[in-house]
């Protein structure tokens, strides 16, 4: 159809959408499929078989250049696979809508065979005389009916025509001029898509695919997007992804890499593989553009592909990327070990200040990576979560904010959480996984916000909190797994864990002082805490609440090393400044609390 469309003004006839052959659009958009399935396994072939090999074997500035180029040529197949399934999605989002237009119009041509109308090579539709009223003792004369591509911009005249064959003959008419526009319009559409579809000298690969990937996912919406579960439970959109044919996956990662790889249910292998290439694509999108907000998050997501494509160091757990995102603060969950095949599967939502920066690349995945790393120590393999599905407060006074918080933002990433697990429950093949919850900072009242959905948050058996301001509740029965299976640790020297109420921080909010919880650790005598209140709730730590606290170190004192500092709050996840944690919270998430050390709660 390529060339003969052209809009409103196309030459495009009924006789020409009825013959045209989508069997065969659909045959060149399999031949894309295979060029491009070529194109992955030899991706695969460079970034798992050959740069290892390199990497593990060879040292000097020859084997480096060597790294580089092979780099560089697998970047290349990952741009001609992504551009090889936008062809074959827009080769087969185009049969989708011709023969959809086919449709309408041979259901017109069969009425007006059945009616004995002749429909023209116009599209016009003639009509015989017919009807009651007679005309010089004649029945109502017989006409030609022309259609209206576009009925909404013609108002109804309110006239009603005496031979009742005109009406059927106008509505004839009008469905074999709109199917005959609508395919043209399809026609014009996708025929500049195709035409864009090419790599333009000088342009970098990640920008073009973005380019191309944008004006392709927009085409292909009623062909994709719209049968995507968007609104089904994760077990049904694990079932639903499980009834695609091969082919209707490869398009949904090619298309859609972005929906399928943060679409909770989806099996993980599946969701790593749609987020490495939407990495690709956000990175490309990102690097148009100037501003400090997408120049942080661009370095974050290249720190993140970086150290997706170095892969594992010996004893490591391999990552899975199972969310990633430009949106707010930004968004990505890393998986440190298969969470569908793991055993026991671990959680961990940070908390104040965390966004998609150098700071999260670089730090709070390994928190996950370390944990990963213990919890494998004591047996059942174990994969352990990072988690950044949220907007979390951002505040360049750092624990200040804290003191101002509100519960929206834990409200909302409580429900992103809970929806979450229950894709990490439903994807597990275990029967029943063990898992666990862990929140830091403000990422406990998150956890705590998702807890308290009717049912607990699904599929999790231990919920652990860490440097909490509070969780929302105040008791650990309000959790949902029972107060033996909440535990909480709270360094000694940790600020933020005796954050006072919103109706004792009188020294933050009038101001006196430096105010907040600096100004609660200095002047605690001043402040009322007979009812174990902290800024969300009853403290965690306290005996009030009924969680099991477990040892954890001290951390470094507000005031002790020449300046303020609140390290303290920071170090539960580091094997090496707060060994008793780490080992605590990997007990924890490998079944076998009965292990951990306690201490007395507050």
């Amino acid at each position: 159809m390529r060339g003969r469309s052209g809009g409103a003004g196309s030459g495009l006839s009924w006789s020409v959408l009825r013959e045209v052959k989508c069997a065969e659009l659909e045959q060149a958009a399999d031949g894309w499929g295979r060029v491009g399935n070529r194109a992955d396994a030899a991706r695969d072939r460079i970034e798992g078989q050959l740069l290892p090999g390199l990497r593990d074997t060879q040292r000097g500035e020859a084997p480096d250049a060597a790294v580089r180029g092979l780099r560089r040529l697998g970047t290349n197949f990952q741009y001609i696979y992504t551009e090889c399934g936008l062809l074959r999605t827009a080769l087969n989002s185009l049969a989708h809508e011709i023969k959809a237009q086919q449709r309408v119009l041979q259901g017109a041509l069969d009425d007006a065979a059945a009616l004995n109308f002749t429909v023209h090579a116009d599209g016009s539709v003639t009509y015989p005389a017919a009807g009651e009223g007679l005309v010089d003792g004649k029945p109502p004369a017989g006409g030609t009916a022309s259609g209206v591509p576009n009925p909404g911009m013609v108002p109804p005249s309110g006239l009603v025509a005496p031979n009742p064959n005109a009406g059927k003959a106008q509505d004839i008419a009008d469905r074999v001029a709109q199917a005959v526009r609508a395919a043209a319009d399809a026609d014009w559409r996708y025929t500049r898509i195709l035409r864009s579809l090419k790599a333009h000298e000088g342009l970098g690969v990640p920008v073009a695919t973005w380019t191309d990937a944008a004006a392709v996912r927009d085409a292909a919406r009623g062909y994709l997007r719209d049968a995507i579960p968007h609104d089904a439970s994760p077990a049904e959109r694990k079932a639903w992804w499980a009834g695609l044919t091969d082919e209707q996956r490869e398009e949904y990662l090619a298309v859609y890499p972005d929906r399928i790889g943060n679409l909770d249910g989806i099996p993980a292998l599946v969701r790593d593989a749609a987020n490495r290439d939407n990495l690709q694509l956000l990175m490309g999108k990102l690097e148009g553009r100037d501003d400090d907000d997408s120049a942080t998050k661009l370095a974050a997501l290249r720190e993140i592909d970086r150290q997706l494509r170095a892969g594992p160091k010996a004893g490591e757990p391999p990552m899975y990327l199972l969310g990633i995102g430009d949106q707010g603060n930004g968004r990505a969950i890393v998986s440190y070990g298969n969470p569908d095949a793991a055993r026991n599967v671990a959680a961990y939502v940070p908390g104040l200040n965390t966004s998609l920066d150098m700071g999260f690349a670089e730090g709070d995945l390994k928190r996950a990576r370390d944990l990963s790393i213990a919890a494998n120590q004591y047996g059942a393999p174990a994969a352990a979560i990072t988690w950044l599905g949220y907007d979390a407060p951002q505040s360049p006074d750092g624990l200040r904010s804290l003191a101002v918080a509100v519960d929206g933002r834990a409200e909302q990433g409580g429900r992103a959480f809970h929806d979450f697990m229950g894709g990490v429950k439903a994807a597990n093949v275990h029967d029943d996984p063990h898992m666990t919850a862990i929140g830091h900072s403000y990422g406990s009242r998150t956890v705590g916000s998702a807890a308290q959905h009717p049912g607990g948050i699904p599929g999790v058996d231990e919920i652990v909190f860490v440097g909490s301001p509070g969780v929302g509740v105040d008791s650990a029965d309000e959790l949902g797994v029972g107060r033996d299976h909440v535990f909480v640790g709270a360094a000694a020297n940790d600020v933020v864990t005796k954050l006072p109420s919103k109706a004792e921080s009188v020294l933050g909010v009038a101001g006196v002082g430096f105010g907040g919880p600096a100004a609660a650790y200095a002047f605690g005598d001043l402040v009322d805490r007979r009812d174990d209140d902290v800024w969300f709730g009853r403290d965690p730590a306290s005996e009030a609440f009924g969680a099991r606290r477990f040892e954890v170190g001290d951390g470094p004192p507000l005031i002790g090393r020449g300046k303020p500092t609140i390290d303290a709050h920071s170090e539960y996840f580091d094997p090496e400044l707060d060994k008793a944690s780490v080992d605590n919270m990997a007990l924890i998430a490998a079944g076998r609390s009965h292990k951990i050390k306690t201490e007395d709660a507050r």
